[in-house]
């Protein structure tokens, strides 16, 4: 067993019998981690963090090496991120950054690029007004760090580039030429500006991609595909996804 330190952004807890809790946090330096922190529930001034979702803090850790479950022995909050606390549409947002961040990563494996890129979400949800955006962002950066992306730059099947019109498969993940569109016959056609869109996202920084105007008909059809892809591959919707998709229906 080893004593670790690492910073951790809070993804979801869970009770764990009457007085303690059990904590998945994101981390620069171990990727996932779940961890056990015994007797907060009885004693909160045992820790000096009360362990919210999306929370940023400073933890030290007993790792198991023959359990994914480890010993938590400190936390100690350093960012809260109160900005993105201010309305439900940001927190919502931040949730789904996290439910996502959950879903997709598996245990300790480490990815600091991931890592940077929710520090750089949340704390831009401080200041932004704009969080669906920020959302979308997420979403394609996030898969396309993870290694989980869909195939936006060439035909997924023949691995051709594609110069007119083409089709998005949800089944063979990716983009269909005319000529390999008939191995999908439920692929949907997508305009060419969403394809642009999202490669020029996966191209560059996730500040600069805030800068980059996207109109009402990609917007929607980036939302579409890019939630239908994730429900596919990840065989079940997003609570917080779905909670964003009735916001966004009751503000239209």
């Amino acid at each position: 067993m080893s004593i670790d330190k690492a910073r951790g952004i809070v993804l979801n807890k869970r009770d764990l019998r009457e007085t303690s809790l059990i904590v998945d946090f994101y981390t620069r330096e171990f990727g996932k981690v779940c961890g056990i922190l015994k007797g907060i529930r009885t004693d909160p001034k045992k820790f000096g963090s009360n362990l919210e979702i999306f929370s940023l803090n400073e933890i030290v850790f007993y790792r198991k090496l023959h359990s994914h479950l480890h010993l938590v022995s400190q936390a100690d909050k350093t960012e809260n991120f109160t900005g993105a606390r201010q309305s439900m549409e940001r927190v919502t947002c931040a949730g789904f950054m996290m439910e996502m961040l959950a879903s997709i990563m598996q245990l300790e494996d480490k990815n600091e690029e991931v890592f940077d890129l929710a520090l750089a979400s949340l704390k831009e949800l401080e200041t932004n007004y704009n969080p669906e955006k920020i959302a979308t962002i997420f979403k394609i950066k996030m898969l396309s760090l993870s290694g989980f992306k869909p195939h936006f730059d060439s035909c997924v099947c023949c691995l051709d580039k594609i110069s007119g019109q083409s089709r998005f498969s949800l089944s063979l993940g990716g983009l269909l030429c005319p000529r390999c569109a008939p191995k999908d016959l439920s692929a949907r056609p997508i305009f060419r500006g969403t394809i642009a869109t999202v490669l020029h996202i996966e191209k560059n920084s996730f500040n600069n991609s805030l800068n980059l105007g996207m109109n009402p008909q990609i917007k929607k059809e980036l939302n579409l595909i890019l939630n239908a892809f994730l429900n596919f591959h990840l065989g079940k919707e997003l609570k917080s996804q779905r909670l964003m998709n009735k916001m966004e229906v009751a503000v239209g």
